[in-house]
């Protein structure tokens, strides 16, 4: 996950993917969906999605991932559209998600040495009393 609006690498479809919904993307997205991210966010979270707005975004969130669209729209065909739409609803959503707020590289709070796999020289105890 990163704030670049990409999320990944996930297991999808027999192999680790990223997925990204750059601007660009999303702007194709509101134009397949004929509505904004976030409306489009709070219906794939809830009941009133659409069986195309699952495609379109995962789709779309291949090609911004560096997928080249003929192999984006088969992958699509064989793993969306040939599947009931439950079992990628909530890869839509989180792919979606990412695009619109992104997805943070580390833990809120994180130390920045502790992010990188550096070991803190200062003990739990010395940090919770400021030693």
């Amino acid at each position: 996950m990163s704030r670049d609006a990409s999320i990944g690498p996930l297991d999808w479809a027999g192999s680790s993917r990223t997925f990204r919904l750059g601007n660009g993307e999303l702007i194709l997205l509101q134009e397949a969906t004929d509505c904004g991210p976030l409306f489009l966010l709070e219906r794939l979270g809830g009941k009133h999605w659409r069986v195309q707005e699952i495609s379109h975004t995962i789709r779309l969130g291949l090609i911004g991932g560096g997928m080249k669209p003929d192999e984006a729209h088969k992958l699509v065909r064989d793993y969306v559209e040939a599947r009931p739409p439950m079992e990628n609803v909530m890869l839509a959503y989180a792919i979606l998600a990412a695009g619109v707020q992104g997805a943070p590289d580390e833990d809120p709070g994180e130390a920045e040495g502790e992010a990188k796999g550096e070991a803190s020289t200062t003990s739990p105890t010395e940090s919770a009393v400021g030693a």
